[in-house]
C-alpha cells in the first residue's frame, strides 16, 4: 500500500468515526446548518459591518470583490472535483452501507465547496474587518460548523474539508490583498 492509499484509508476511517458520532436527535440541526440559506442573517451582518467600516462606495466595491471571489472559489472547486473524481462517501460502495447518510448528492467529493467558499469568505472578512471590530474572529464559528456538517450528513471526507479549508483561506487572503490594491484608488 503506497502513501496516498494509506492516507485515503485513514481518511475513510476518520470519516466513519466522525460520521458515526451522529444520531437522529441531531440530524435536523445539522441538516439545517448545512444549507447556505440558513446563514443569510450572518451574511447580512457581514454586509452591515463592511458598510459601517468602509462606507457605501468602498463597501459596495468590497461586496463586488466578495462576489467575484465566491464565483472564482466555486468554479475552482468544480475543476478540482472533476479532475480528482473522488466519490462522495454516500456514493462510495466501500463504505456507503456502514455510514449515516442524510443527503445524496451525485457530484464528486474532493474538495468541499462548502468548506472552500466559507473559509474564503471568512478569511477575507477577518482580514478586511479586524482593524474595525475586535470580535470579528467569532466568524470562524461559521465555516467550522458549516464544513463539519458535510461530514455529519455523509457527503464529504475529512480531507475534502481540510484541503477545502486551506484552499479557501488562500483564496480569501489573495482576494484581500487584491482588494487592498484597489481600495487605495477609491476616494
Amino acid at each position: 500500500m503506497d502513501f496516498i492509499d494509506r492516507i485515503i484509508q485513514y481518511d475513510k476511517q476518520l470519516f466513519q468515526y466522525l460520521n458515526g458520532l451522529g444520531n437522529e436527535s441531531w440530524d435536523t440541526f445539522w441538516l439545517y446548518l448545512t444549507q447556505q440559506f440558513t446563514w443569510i442573517p450572518l451574511f447580512a451582518l457581514m454586509l452591515f459591518l463592511v458598510m459601517k467600516a468602509y462606507g457605501w462606495k468602498k463597501g459596495l466595491f468590497l461586496v463586488l470583490i466578495v462576489a467575484i471571489m465566491i464565483t472564482f472559489s466555486d468554479q475552482f472547486v468544480n475543476v478540482l472535483k472533476e479532475y480528482f473524481a473522488r466519490l462522495r462517501p454516500n456514493n462510495d460502495p466501500t463504505i456507503n452501507t456502514v455510514i449515516r447518510i442524510l443527503k445524496r448528492p451525485r457530484s464528486y467529493s474532493f474538495v468541499s465547496g462548502h468548506s472552500t467558499t466559507s473559509f474564503a469568505v471568512t478569511t477575507f472578512m477577518i482580514f478586511t474587518l479586524k482593524k474595525h471590530f475586535k470580535l470579528i474572529y467569532f466568524l470562524l464559528i461559521w465555516p467550522l460548523l458549516f464544513a463539519y456538517s458535510r461530514v455529519y450528513i455523509g457527503v464529504h471526507y475529512p480531507i475534502d474539508i481540510f484541503i477545502g479549508m486551506l484552499i479557501g483561506m488562500l483564496i480569501g487572503y489573495t482576494f484581500y490583498k487584491i482588494s487592498l490594491f484597489f481600495l487605495r484608488k477609491i476616494h
